[in-house]
This record gives structure tokens, sequence and C-alpha cells, in this order.
């Protein structure tokens, strides 16, 4: 029999379709796709279809999400990969964008020693050197069947013959033309002469279609070195960036060690350092599992009061503790350790709000909102998660004229002063400072959910600082709570981040009086906003089937074979 708690939560999803456009959830059981295009998806589908594995699929979704949404899908930034192969093994890439060599940890302060927001978010200087061609081409060499050439067909083809703008691009185009016309050559590509583009025009990109044929013939070296990489560091020059040949050339992949963890018997794996993502999503779940959240309920204020607990402590230990682990070092047994967590939960009280200036971040005795997620899978059970990003929406806003990418703003994601908020409010010191070669601390998290060896969830976000809580959400919402997968992308979400002491909450986020109880346990900042929390578009895995769905909140798109 369902609880009322459930009953409540699909009232609530009836008022979220109502408001947002319908997911777009698909079943399969050769393979499925989604993203936030639903061109994108197709590609990966037709990789698919061509005999490609997840790995080719997920590779030719991202080149193509740099056509199809290119405020957020890119070659011109960094991601994050993780990858479970067909036995069982699971694998991280770390492409996140690095420090130019000339990077210094006051580049960002003023004459007054205050951060030069503007300076840090768009400017030549806030770019980080791009990482995501290096990660795809890599994942595809180590873990890809089809050829390079195959794989990219499909995004080439789409930059150079064009697609129809749809109404949620070309009206997103009209927004930000105005912070691109300092660009001529931004300018050239997100308007239409000058005009505003139209829903249902023909969208060609030219200059990105020849780089992204130079990286299909070339390889690395097509982005890396040669005429891409010429006409890069000649816009750096010109505008007074950092990034020079020899960053381009010495950039590097790696591979890392996933973050696990374990919770009512399923197994977690996530992202490292630099993602705080991983460590904190499974922080969190270690300090819920004592706790029964299925039986409190989806939507009540006493699984909300935990959840919020969890995330302001967790929040905490990010700001102290979270960095480059080729940098610094990130203390990942202590914050992953169950027995960490358990003490850094006792002082919860469950009848009162903790104060965010009274929780620090822990210590244990013994020892990064324009993003973009996607999920892939196939027939052998080859799943992969991906999240991509240029920061901001559209970077730094600045196109590389003649190679028709745009350049990130990832520069502002390292701690320009300590204690010093970044552009979603996250802090950071010691260990997220600049420095040359460095990668940025990142939020995001792309993550798999496995039993027994066997995938069940695929998911992750965009979001700045939200990504954490929204992967976070989509795990209890489908582990505690029993949805299927269009109602655990949908369900409304609150985010809490330690500073400032704010809860945020979507629409319909609460069943009735728990907002009123939360309010007399303490919790005073309850700010409303629209459903804007997250973008996850993920997969779970039931009776052998993959149910893949698109996140409502946004246009997106899912495709199965």
């Amino acid at each position: 029999m369902l609880n009322r708690s459930y009953l409540t939560c699909l009232l609530a999803l009836a008022l979220v379709f109502s408001s947002l456009s319908q997911a777009n959830t698909v079943a399969g059981t050769n393979g499925v796709v989604t993203s936030r295009s639903q061109i994108a998806s197709d590609v990966g589908v037709e990789i698919l279809q061509q005999g490609g594995n997840a790995v080719d699929a997920a590779v030719a979704v991202g080149f193509a999400l740099a056509v199809t949404h290119p405020s957020a899908g890119n070659i011109g930034g960094g991601g994050f990969m993780v990858i479970k192969l067909e036995d069982g093994t699971v694998v991280t890439q770390d492409h996140r964008e690095k420090a130019p060599g000339t990077a210094f940890p006051d580049m960002f302060l003023d004459t007054a020693g205050n951060v030069d927001r503007r300076k840090s978010l768009y400017s030549a200087q806030a770019a980080g050197v791009p990482g995501s061609v290096a990660g795809m081409l890599d994942a595809l060499e180590r873990y890809g069947s089809l050829s390079r050439e195959a794989v990219m067909a499909p995004a080439i083809r789409l930059a150079e013959q064009g697609f129809p703008l749809t109404e949620d691009m070309a009206s997103d185009f009209a927004r930000v033309s105005d912070s691109m016309s300092a660009y001529p050559a931004s300018t050239a590509i997100f308007t239409n002469n000058g005009q505003a583009w139209r829903a249902g025009e023909l969208w060609v990109q030219s200059d990105l279609a020849e780089s992204l044929k130079r990286i299909s013939d070339q390889g690395r070296d097509g982005f890396y070195r040669g005429t891409t990489a010429d006409l890069l560091v000649a816009e750096m020059q010109r505008l007074g960036g950092m990034i020079s040949h020899d960053d381009l050339q010495s950039y590097n992949v790696e591979w890392r060690q996933p973050i696990s963890g374990s919770y009512r018997g399923y197994d977690i794996w996530s992202m490292p350092p630099p993602s705080s993502g991983g460590a904190l999503v499974v922080q969190m779940l270690n300090m819920l599992e004592p706790h029964d959240l299925g039986s409190l309920g989806w939507g009540t204020a006493d699984t909300i009061h935990l959840m919020v607990e969890a995330q302001r402590r967790a929040y905490a230990d990010r700001a102290e503790h979270m960095g480059d682990p080729d940098f610094y070092p990130v203390p990942l047994a202590m914050l992953t350790d169950k027995a960490y967590a358990r003490e850094r939960f006792s002082d919860m009280n469950p009848e009162q709000a903790s104060r965010s200036e009274d929780v620090g971040a822990g210590n244990w005795p013994a020892e990064s909102t324009e993003t973009t997620h996607y999920s892939v899978m196939d027939k052998n059970g080859i799943a992969v998660s991906v999240t991509t990003t240029l920061n901001l929406g559209y970077g730094n806003r600045i196109v590389v004229p003649g190679a028709g990418f745009l350049l990130n703003n990832e520069m502002d994601d390292f701690s320009a002063k300590p204690g010093a908020p970044n552009a979603y409010g996250l802090l950071g010191d010691e260990a997220n400072k600049i420095e040359p070669g460095k990668r940025m601390l990142s939020s995001m998290t792309p993550t798999i959910v496995t039993r027994d060896g066997e995938t069940v969830l695929v998911t992750g976000s965009p979001g700045g600082s939200t990504i954490i809580n929204t992967v976070f959400q989509v795990i209890l919402n489908t582990l505690d709570h029993g949805m299927g997968i269009e109602e655990a992308v949908a369900s409304p979400r609150i985010h809490h981040q330690w500073q400032p002491d704010i809860v945020r909450y979507e629409p319909n986020a609460f069943v009735d009086g728990a907002q009123e109880k939360l309010e007399s346990m303490g919790h005073t900042e309850l700010r409303p906003g629209g459903y804007g929390i997250g973008d996850a578009n993920s997969i779970l895995v039931r009776d052998g089937v993959m149910n893949a769905a698109s996140d409502p909140r946004n246009d997106g798109g899912a495709t199965a074979y």
C-alpha cells in the first residue's frame, strides 16, 4: 500500500508536470541515452545502432552537445566521466580544466585586495586550459570500439549542415547577445547578421565544423596543436589572457580512483577530487543511513530536516578540505568514512535546526549554474555518466575567432581570496587557491549506483553548487522512496550549502504542514524559487529494462534503442 507521503509526492508531481514540459521518458533493452539535447541523444543511439558501445555513444553525444547545446556543451571547457565497464569495474576520468602556467593566487584581486568578479568571470583571464577534447578522445581510445572519425561524424554534420533552432535556444541567444557585443566572433554566431535568431531558422556553425574536422583527422593534435591552438592563443594574446601553446600541449587527462561508498546494500560510485561531489554524496548518505527515510516519507519536515542538516555539515567540510589532490592532501578516507559521518552527525538535534555559524568543518583524530549532464547505457551493461561545463552559461562569452567555440570561465571556481564566495556563493580556502597547472574545485557529480555488480542508476546534473544535492536527492528518491526514474528526476528539490544559511526549495517540495513545522524547528530562512534546481538526465534499471528520463525542468530528450 502506498503511504500518505508518497501519495502527496505523486500529487506534487502532477503539479510539477502542469507547470513544466513533460519529462521525456523512454525504455529500452539495447541501450538508452538521455541528455539536455534531443538531437544529441539521438546521435548517441545512432552510434549504438552502428555497433558502438556506451563509451562510443557518450563521446559522440559530448561532441554533439558542443554543437547543439552551446551554453554548456563544449570543446572549450572540461568535465568528469564515470564509466562502469562490462566486467563491473568502475573507472573515473578527470578532464577538468587547468590553470595556465602564468596564473597566480592574487590574479583576480583589485588594488584594494577585493575580488574583481567581472575579471574572474568575463575576461580572457577567466579561461582555464580546456580538457574536454583530450578527455573524450582518451576515453574513446581506451574503452571505445569505433573509430574517431565514425564517432565524430554526426557532430561535424550538425555543425556543417546546421539544424533548426528551438524556441528555447533562440530566446537564450537573444538573452545573452548583449553580453557578447564586445566580441565580433561571438556576435557573428549568436546573432543572425546582428538580428536576433528566430525559432525554426537553420543554425550553421562553419568555423566549429572545421575545428571538429581537425580533431577528427588529427586527434588530440587537431586541438592542442596546429591551427586551432594558434587561433586560441592568438585570442589570448589579443585580450590579455594567459593560455599559451605550452599550456595546451602539456594538458593531461587523469584517470583517478573512484569515490566508492555503500548505502542500504547499494554501491555508490562517483568522482573524486577535484570534484567535491562524490565525497559529499557518500558522506551525506552515510549520515542518513541510520534513519528510515522511507518510513518518514518524502517531503515531510522530518525527512527534510535530516537532509538539510547533512547538507549543512558536508558543505562546511567542502569549504575546508576540498581541492586538487595533485596539489593538496584531500582527506578522502576521513570524508567518506561511515564512522566519521556518524560522529559528524552526532550533534544533530532531530527537533531543532543547527546554525551554520556554529557548524565548522569537521576533523577526524585518526587522520562547483550552467553545466550539462548526460547518461548512456548499452545492452552489455556498460554505463557512462558524464558532466561537462563552461562554468556559467556560455562561459566567458568569448568565441575563439576562426575556431567557432566558446571559452570557459572556470578560473572563478578557484578560491580567489580565502573566505570570498565564488559566483555560486561557495566558500573556499587554501586547498583551492589558484596555482599554475592546478585544477579548480568542482561540484560536478557524475554518479553510478550498482548492486551486486549490476547497474541500477546512472545520474548527475548541472547546477553549480546545487549539483551535489540534486544527485543526492535522485538517489534518495529511487532507493528510499521507491520512485521510478520519471518521478525521481521530476520531484521538487531542496538545497542547503552551509553558507549562506538558507534552505532553497522548489514549488511543492513540502507535504502539507511540513513548512510550518520546519519553521518551528528553526529553519526560518526558507526561500522559494522556480523549478531551477538541477537537470538530472538519468537512467534507472529495473527488471532488466533500462528506463531513461530527461529532466522536465529543461528542454532535453531521451532516446532508446
